[in-house]
């Protein structure tokens, strides 16, 4: 409901301030599930996403979000419920596993799910090395994977800005990536691993980024 109402609301608004450069968006499958995987520039990378989709998205987002109280509790926990987020608790333990677990969930229900492989934002542009966890997602939902190419969101809203700034942005949803009786009869940790880097290769095609050819590692005071 705060979804649609998002949609109807703020969408129309955002995309005549910011006047997105959208391609692709016949790639994404109008039902049943399917991960978006992105490259990640920026905060704002989980708002451009599901206002620039033809369908609903669901990303993971941390669980303080949805706790806090007062106001402002109130108004982060309603805009987050608002963009379709799934709260998760990144400190715990099993933080990671938890986490595939969700979006597995939410893809079971017939959704949509946007991960960004890379693990957190990139903070000097370049292209990091993919993290297995979502060719495990992809192989065992069973479900496509549309790969996502953003560029220009570390300008709408680089690292602690607080309010987004008036720039041009891409969004490019690529064609889907079916692993449908690729990898049976490959060892699970091979066969995530090259589903992972299938998808990561052609995130690299559409936005053209430097490779890193690393993990990319969370700065303590960045959050992801």
């Amino acid at each position: 409901m705060l979804y649609r109402a998002l949609r109807v609301v703020v969408r129309p608004t955002a995309l005549a301030i910011w006047r997105p450069d959208v391609v692709g968006t016949d790639n994404v499958p109008a039902d049943g599930p399917v991960i978006l995987a992105s490259n990640h520039l920026s905060f704002a990378d989980s708002l451009v996403i599901p206002l620039t989709s033809p369908r609903e998205v669901s990303f993971l987002a941390k669980d303080d979000y949805f706790t806090g109280t007062g106001v402002r509790g109130m108004i982060s926990r309603q805009f987050f419920t608002a963009i379709g987020s799934i709260p998760v608790d990144r400190d715990d333990t099993r933080a990671a596993q938890r986490s595939l677990d969700l979006a597995l969930a939410h893809l079971r229900t017939g959704g949509a799910f946007g991960i960004y492989p890379e693990g957190t934002r990139s903070r000097d542009g370049r292209l990091y090395r993919g993290r297995t966890g979502v060719g495990w997602l992809a192989l065992t939902a069973g479900c496509p994977v549309v790969p996502v190419a953003l560029a220009g969101t570390d300008q709408l809203q680089p690292v602690g800005s607080r309010l987004p700034k008036i720039v041009r942005i891409r969004v490019e949803f690529g064609a889907p990536i079916d692993f449908t009786g690729r990898f049976d009869s490959v060892p699970a940790g091979r066969a995530r691993r090259e589903a992972t880097d299938e998808i990561m290769a052609a995130i690299h095609a559409m936005s053209g980024q430097e490779l890193a050819g690393k993990y990319n590692e969370r700065a303590p005071e960045q959050g992801a």
